[in-house]
């Protein structure tokens, strides 16, 4: 049995957890990133060329992590029909990608949201414009008020309310931006917090270093591709209100599509009451791991040795393996 993941997001992570567990590990993707996971950073055992080599990856007898950019590059509808074994629920797919769903599934999470707008002439307060899908923050923006919204949309191409069923309007909080990720073992039940971190997304955070007179002037519209992560660690006052977030999460999908398990991410900001306020969910391994390579705070203090997400997946796999309970985790 062999480890395989798409060749972007956090495959480093996955590919050298895969290996720290024992695993032979597989790259897929684009010719030109080959060096970077065989010679700058040997992970791969393996490296297959092409979007998705399913009758290679079958024969690899591999298992395949999903991240945002597989399930991006792919679509939903492939990833549903893959023959190659997936590590986790296919069945999340469609409620982390509409977010109409997405929101009936938090909702049932008992979790503070944003308020939905259905109609952008009723903005009355600052609303951050979302496109449905992982897209790492590409296409987002900002709006003030309905004249606002519709000056900002034409540009996107949503010209009408036609076109709003792409996007959703939320409410913008203010407050402290918090990513919480989290594994939950369908092994022993148990949910773990893994880590911490924040988006450094361009150019939304560099705006600060421009004086607002300037900013004025230079008319920068905010942009929120996020292009690297920053760790954090938590007051532990807060921990459990994070916590029992991502148990309830996994109670609500238990009840909505059968469960999930191994990693995902509560998106969203703690406010100046300290609320924790959840915008949405990423319902697999997110690229805000990748500052733990070499385990976190909250890693260490459970296991006391250095414990990526990325090696949290191969560990699940590997007991599964040994305890001929593997069918129970894939899809």
């Amino acid at each position: 049995m062999r480890i395989a993941t798409y060749a972007s997001h956090s495959a480093l992570q996955i590919l050298k957890g895969a290996k720290d567990e024992g695993f032979e590990t597989v790259a897929f993707g684009k010719a030109r990133v080959r060096p970077l996971y065989t010679k700058y950073f040997p992970v791969a055992d393996h490296f297959i060329e092409g979007e998705y080599p399913e009758e290679k990856l079958l024969r690899l007898n591999a298992i395949v992590i999903p991240t945002g950019s597989f399930v991006a590059h792919l679509g939903v509808e492939l990833v549903e029909r893959m023959r190659v074994p997936y590590y986790g629920n296919k069945a999340v797919l469609r409620w982390e990608s509409d977010r109409n769903l997405e929101r009936k599934w938090l909702e049932r999470a008992r979790l503070r949201l944003p308020r939905v707008y259905d109609d952008p002439d009723d903005i009355d307060k600052p609303v951050i414009v979302k496109p449905h899908g992982a897209r790492g923050g590409r296409g987002y923006f900002l709006a003030k008020s309905p004249e606002d919204f519709w000056r900002k949309a034409e540009k996107l191409g949503i010209r009408d309310k036609e076109d709003l069923k792409g996007v959703q309007i939320q409410e913008y909080v203010i407050g402290v931006p918090v990513y919480p990720h989290y594994f939950y073992s369908k092994l022993n039940g148990e949910l773990e917090l893994m880590s911490v971190d924040r988006r450094y997304e361009a150019n939304a955070d560099s705006l600060g270093r421009i004086p607002a007179g300037e900013q004025l002037d230079l008319k920068i519209e905010p942009n929120y591709t996020v292009v690297g992560n920053i760790p954090i660690v938590l007051r532990e006052s807060l921990l459990m209100d994070v916590i029992e977030a991502g148990e309830r999460v996994v109670k609500a999908a238990e009840e909505l599509m059968g469960g999930l398990w191994g990693p995902f991410c509560l998106e969203g900001v703690f406010t100046e009451d300290l609320e924790f306020v959840v915008f949405e969910i990423s319902a697999r391994i997110v690229a805000g791991t990748n500052p733990f390579v070499n385990g976190s705070p909250y890693t260490w203090l459970r296991y006391g040795e250095p414990m990526s997400t990325g090696r949290r997946i191969a560990r699940e796999i590997r007991h599964a393996i040994e305890e001929d309970k593997l069918e129970e985790i894939i899809t």
